[in-house]
């Protein structure tokens, strides 16, 4: 964990000197940089806070950058603010004021404790010692939630305006039980494809990702049980040459999981990254929508 201060920069582009291909790939979940306030309010121990975090995503995917993509990764970490939500899903029961009426206050993800400004960490503890105000999380999403967005979207947008289609692989990673650490009876695939249930990207692209993975040897899954979040519903519209695919890697394939610490294996899972990268790069342009 590192500790910064209130003028902590949202997010960071690593771009290839030459875009070569239509693809994006957006790490949302991996930053590690939290906010004094955060640490001021949590009532977690700075391990128990990093549950939430996508640990080291932004790297395993950080040769997209040779393979000529442009990288984008928030540095702020989910347990602050999570961009893979709308931007006002908010729980009112964390709040001392009233929230604004316009606010999704009944979403699901609100309900499991996992709105735009999160109650619990993913193993189900709750974050705070404290009700924050609605201020808190107006401030947040202002100077991260929206910088964060307004970046991909202007990335989405050159992308496909240079090209004619284009693809966002939007990387996290998921625990290896969705019970967390102490429930190890259901255990998930290696990889889970989300392309919201076939409606945010082309099934050649799904296809192909999950037929290139298998051969790598893993196990992979789709939809279940993350078919998508708010990013793949903003930016995945195959009809107009946009695609979005979002890609889950189960965390105890690269890292252990207790003391977020990486595991031998690591770059093998990065070179493989790198190589789903350079194979959709190929396979994308031929996707380019006729006017």
């Amino acid at each position: 964990m590192r500790k910064c201060e209130r003028d902590l920069t949202a997010f960071e582009i690593l771009s290839p000197l030459d875009q070569a291909v239509p693809l994006v790939v957006a790490s949302p979940h991996s930053g590690s940089c939290y906010p004094a306030d955060l640490i001021a309010a949590a009532r977690l121990d700075p391990l128990s806070l990093r549950r939430s975090e996508d640990c080291f995503v932004d790297e395993l995917f950080g040769d997209a950058v040779d393979c000529g993509a442009p990288l984008l990764r928030a540095l702020f970490p989910r347990a602050y603010v999570d961009v893979n939500r709308e931007p006002w899903e908010l729980d009112p029961t964390m709040f001392e004021d009233e929230l604004p009426a316009w606010v999704n206050r009944g979403s699901p993800r609100v309900a499991a404790g996992l709105g735009t400004i999160a109650r619990i960490v993913s193993d189900g503890v709750a974050i705070y010692r404290r009700k924050l105000r609605f201020a808190e999380a107006e401030a947040r999403v202002e100077r991260l939630y929206k910088p964060y967005h307004a970046a991909l979207e202007r990335l989405l947008k050159a992308t496909h305006e240079r090209f004619g289609t284009c693809l966002l692989i939007d990387a996290h990673s998921m625990p290896s039980s969705p019970g967390g650490l102490n429930h190890r009876s259901a255990e998930l695939a290696d990889i889970v494809l989300g392309d919201l249930n076939g409606t945010s990207c082309s099934p050649v692209i799904v296809d192909a990702a999950e037929a290139l993975l298998t051969e790598l040897g893993y196990r992979v899954a789709r939809n279940k049980p993350y078919a998508g979040g708010h990013t793949t519903l903003l930016h995945g519209t195959p009809n107009d040459g946009r695609h979005c695919l979002q890609v889950e890697i189960n965390r105890s394939l690269y890292m252990n999981e207790r003391n977020l610490q990486r595991k031998a294996g690591f770059s093998m899972i990065r070179d493989h990254m790198k190589t789903l990268v350079q194979s959709l790069g190929v396979l994308v342009p031929d996707l380019v929508v006729p006017k």
